[in-house]
C-alpha cells in the first residue's frame, strides 16, 4: 500500500502535482506505514519556522528583487563598462561581473538574464563580438553569482547540512572568482580573434558611471564587512540590505515608487513561501529516511561501488550534473542535500566544501541541455531558438567544467579563506 501511494505521488509529480505535495505525502504515508504519527513532519515544519537564520532568505530577497525593479541593473553596467572597458575582452568580463553581482542578491539566474542581459547582448553585439558567443556569455553568466554572498542558495544550504553560513560565505569567493577569470580569459581571447578593440579609460566618464552608481557600487562590501567585522550577524545584514535597498532605489534614485512596494513584495514573498514550504515537507521526508537508515545503506552501497573519495566525488558531479538540469535550485538543494550529507561525511569529504561542490554543479545545470532552465529563459528573452543555445552554452560549459574539477578536487580553494578568518584551525 505504501510503495502504491509512492508511485502515485510520483506519477503526479511527472503531471505538475507540486513538489512540496509529493515530499509531505510520501513522508505521512512513510511514517504511517512504520506506525509514527504524523506529527512528526509538522514538528519539522515547526522548527523550520523558529530557526532565526531563516529570517534572512525573505529579506535578501525582498532586497534583490527592488534593486531589479530599480535602475541598478543600468548603472552597474554602466559602472562596469568604464572601469573595465579598456582591457583586452572588458566588455566580456563587464557581462561576467554584472551578472555575477546582480545573481548574488536576487538569487535567481531568470532575473539577471532578463534585467542585465537586455542590456549586455546589444552591448556585445554593437561591439563585434559573435552573436554565438555573446548568446552563451549572457545565458550562462545568468547563474554565476550564486557562489557569492549573499546568495540565496548558499544560505539555503548553509541551514540544511547545519554548517555555518559565514564560513559559507567565504567560502564561495574563490570558486567563485575562479569561474569569472576562466570565463574572462575566453572571452578575451574571442574578442582578440573578432577583432574587438577596447576603448581606451575615460577617467571622467568612468566618474560620472561611478557617482552614479554610488549607493549601490559599495554595498558588497557593506555587506560584508559588518558580517566578518563581527558588527552584525546575517539575519542583521539582511535587515541593513532591505533598508538600504528602500532607500537607495525609492528615496534617491526614485526608479522604484512607493506604490510599487506591495507588488514587489507580493512577488519577492511568493518565491520565499515556496522555498520553505519544499523545506519544510522535504525536512519531513528526510526524518523518515533517516528513520529507515536509508542514507547508510546507500553509503555502504556506494563504499563497495566506489573505492575511494575522488571516485565517488567524480561520480557525485555527474549525478548533481543531472539533478541540475531538471531541477531548479533550491528543490534539489533541499531535496538531495540531506540524502548526500551522511555519504559524502562516510569519505571523509569537508561539508563547507561539498557546498561549494554542490551550488557550482547546480550553477552549471541551470545552462545544460536539454532542460537546463536558463535555456528556456534566454530563448524567451531573446527570441531564439533552443538548439541555437545548445550551440552557443557548449564552449562555456567546457570552461565551467574544468573549473568545477578543480574547486572539487582543490578543496583549499574553498577552504582557506574561513580557515585564515579562523585563525589557523584545521578545517
Amino acid at each position: 500500500m505504501i510503495l502504491l501511494v509512492v508511485l502515485l505521488a510520483l506519477v503526479g509529480a511527472l503531471f505538475g502535482l507540486p513538489l512540496f505535495l509529493v515530499l509531505a505525502l510520501i513522508a505521512l504515508v512513510s511514517f504511517a506505514g512504520a506506525g509514527v504519527a504524523g506529527s512528526s513532519v509538522i514538528i519539522e515544519m515547526t522548527r523550520l519556522a523558529s530557526s532565526p537564520m531563516l529570517v534572512a532568505i525573505p529579506l535578501f530577497t525582498f532586497a534583490g528583487a527592488v534593486f531589479a525593479a530599480g535602475g541598478a541593473p543600468r548603472r552597474l553596467v554602466a559602472l562596469s563598462r568604464e572601469i573595465l572597458g579598456w582591457l583586452p575582452g572588458g566588455l566580456s568580463l563587464v557581462g561576467l561581473l554584472t551578472c555575477a553581482l546582480f545573481t548574488a542578491f536576487t538569487g535567481a539566474s531568470g532575473v539577471t538574464i532578463v534585467a542585465v542581459g537586455g542590456l549586455l547582448l546589444p552591448a556585445l553585439m554593437e561591439a563585434r563580438y559573435p552573436e554565438r558567443f555573446s548568446l552563451g556569455l549572457v545565458t550562462t553568466s545568468g547563474s554565476l553569482g550564486l557562489l557569492f554572498p549573499p546568495s540565496l542558495p548558499l544560505i539555503i544550504y548553509a541551514y540544511v547540512a547545519g554548517v555555518s553560513v559565514d564560513e559559507l560565505f567565504l567560502a564561495g569567493i574563490v570558486p567563485g572568482t575562479l569561474l569569472i577569470v576562466l570565463l574572462g580569459l575566453y572571452g578575451a581571447r574571442r574578442g582578440l580573434f573578432a577583432g574587438v578593440r577596447p576603448h581606451g579609460f575615460r577617467g571622467r566618464a568612468a566618474g560620472r558611471a561611478l557617482r552614479d552608481a554610488a549607493w549601490e557600487a559599495p554595498l558588497p562590501f557593506v555587506v560584508l564587512g559588518g558580517i566578518y567585522s563581527g558588527r552584525v550577524t546575517v539575519t542583521e545584514a539582511a535587515s541593513i540590505t532591505a533598508i538600504y535597498a528602500l532607500i537607495a532605489e525609492v528615496l534617491i534614485y526614485r526608479d522604484v515608487s512607493v506604490r510599487q512596494i506591495p507588488e514587489i513584495i507580493r512577488s519577492s514573498m511568493v518565491l520565499v513561501a515556496g522555498i520553505l514550504v519544499i523545506l519544510a515537507s522535504a525536512f519531513g521526508f528526510t526524518n523518515y529516511l533517516v528513520d529507515a537508515e536509508v542514507p547508510m545503506r546507500i553509503l555502504e552501497w556506494m563504499q563497495g561501488a566506489f573505492s575511494s573519495k575522488w571516485t565517488f566525488l567524480l561520480a557525485l558531479n555527474i549525478f548533481l550534473l543531472i539533478v541540475g538540469s531538471l531541477m531548479d535550485i533550491f528543490s534539489a538543494l533541499i531535496v538531495v542535500v540531506p540524502l548526500i550529507l551522511p555519504i559524502a561525511e562516510g569519505y571523509g569529504v569537508n561539508l563547507t566544501h561539498l557546498g561549494i561542490i554542490f551550488l557550482t554543479n547546480l550553477e552549471i545545470g541551470y545552462s545544460t541541455p536539454p532542460v537546463g532552465l536558463n535555456l528556456f529563459i534566454s530563448s524567451f528573452r531573446f527570441d531564439r531558438s533552443i538548439v541555437e543555445l545548445y550551440r552557443a552554452c557548449f564552449p562555456f560549459l567546457g570552461i565551467l567544467l574544468v573549473a568545477l574539477a578543480i574547486i572539487t578536487y582543490v578543496p583549499w580553494l574553498s577552504l582557506f579563506l574561513a580557515d585564515l578568518v579562523r585563525g589557523g584551525a584545521t578545517p
